[in-house]
């Protein structure tokens, strides 16, 4: 997504300006040709060569230097740019970028660019609450800027409030969400379903499995970086959100299916990656059960001190779709659908794969059916790459090599996307 993207990064004078170097060396390592502006406060905290280090390219910061290279480089630079991003934000130069004040070279770029504005505020936590900023904030925001909050901490002063500059990771969300927003799947509303759900036994133990919500939020963050709108449905993660995406968080099957239920009554795409229980028991017990316990409704110890469960299906999400759809109403909805849902669906199986994928693509009317086969170490749950099939409605198969999984997300979405069209 960043490979060969011209992307100018700004640097304000803030005690967090150490945090973009991290940033610029991250962008760099993506392919992305990133130029970076200091202002003169800046220079004080990180020195230009620091970031041309990093980047491998220079670092520019007087726009009055005597060659005069500088000032015709400010209108190269802006009309090259896919994307300026200024991080940190100081209170100074949002106020500069509100007004069009141009006085060093990065505020005469930002004014001389048609490319997307994202800003990062960092700043002390009175500063950024104070009328002025959020005024200047609410001005650029409605022109178009793309404003990533700041985190809520402790700060440098020791106070403890708003003003953290984010995290790499969500200042590059940001920027490659900005970078996307005129992509195939702008305008679009997407569903992603990720990771496994837990069946209570009782409210402390739970029959579940070992997804770990990998490739679910590969499938949403390929989908934000297309410039959709992502509404991810996850079950219980080690992984953060995804920076632009909206999450819900549910446990259970009953809790995915409600949720999808919800998304998808003005949604284009459901993609249903998360491993969803079969089962459940049917009746988890109130209390925590012990080894000497007694039976219970649903529970059956025996002699040996062991007991049995007695479990339930759980609904068939992508069936109950599909009936939905030849009813002419949307799942949950007394009215018609307005547009017609796409819907792919994943088979994780250790044998028979290929029988088992085609079947569930015919059983539950799928446009498409990803299928891997989670036995192989590389391929399976919790790896970091992926190895699958894909299953087409209109007849055929694909056999894709081992990739990571992000590339296997881009794969899936380049054969979504011609059936929207």
């Amino acid at each position: 997504m960043l490979l060969n993207r011209r992307i100018v990064v700004g640097i304000c004078g803030g005690i967090a300006s150490y945090k973009a170097v991290d940033l610029v060396s991250k962008l760099q390592q993506t392919g992305a040709l990133v130029d970076v502006i200091l202002t003169k406060h800046a220079e004080d905290f990180v020195r230009p060569l620091t970031f041309a280090a990093v980047s491998h390219r220079p670092a520019y910061t007087d726009l009055w230097e005597a060659s005069g290279q500088a000032a015709e480089m400010h209108i190269v630079l802006a009309e090259e740019a896919e994307v300026l991003a200024i991080v940190p934000a100081t209170a100074n130069t949002l106020a500069k970028l509100a007004h069009g004040i141009a006085d060093n070279m990065l505020t005469a770029v930002a004014l001389a660019t048609q490319a997307p504005l994202v800003l990062a505020p960092a700043m002390y936590r009175d500063m950024y609450t104070h009328p002025a900023t959020r005024a200047n904030l609410a001005l650029l925001r409605e022109r178009g800027a793309h404003i990533v909050e700041p985190e809520v901490g402790r700060l440098a002063s020791g106070a403890i409030g708003p003003g953290r500059l984010p995290e790499t990771a969500v200042l590059l969300g940001a920027i490659s969400q900005a970078l996307g927003r005129n992509g195939d799947l702008a305008g679009r509303k997407v569903v992603v379903t990720a990771g496994g759900t837990r069946e209570p036994i009782d409210p402390v133990r739970y029959v579940g499995n070992r997804s770990s919500g990998k490739m679910g939020f590969a499938l949403a963050t390929e989908a934000r970086d297309r410039g959709a709108q992502v509404v991810l449905i996850s079950g219980p993660v080690a992984l953060d959100a995804p920076y632009g995406v909206e999450l819900h968080a549910v446990e259970t099957a009953l809790e995915m299916r409600d949720a999808v239920r919800g998304a998808t009554l003005d949604a284009d795409v459901l993609i249903m990656s998360a491993a969803v229980a079969d089962f459940r028991p049917a009746a988890p017990a109130a209390h925590k059960l012990k080894k000497e316990g007694r039976a219970e409704q649903g529970i059956a110890f025996d002699a040996q001190g062991g007991f049995t469960l007695h479990l339930v299906r759980n609904p068939d999400i992508l069936g109950e779709l599909a009936a939905a759809e030849d009813s002419g109403k949307s799942l949950g909805d007394e009215g018609k659908r307005q547009k017609r849902l796409v819907r792919v669906g994943f088979a994780a199986e250790t044998s028979d794969l290929v029988s088992y994928a085609q079947g569930k693509l015919a059983a539950k009317r799928l446009d498409l059916l990803v299928g891997n086969d989670v036995s192989r170490s590389d391929s399976g749950f919790g790896a970091e790459t992926n190895k699958v099939l894909i299953f087409h409605a209109a007849g055929g198969m694909e056999d894709l090599p081992l990739m990571p999984k992000q590339d296997v997300a881009a794969a899936i979405w380049d054969r979504i996307v011609p059936l929207l069209r």
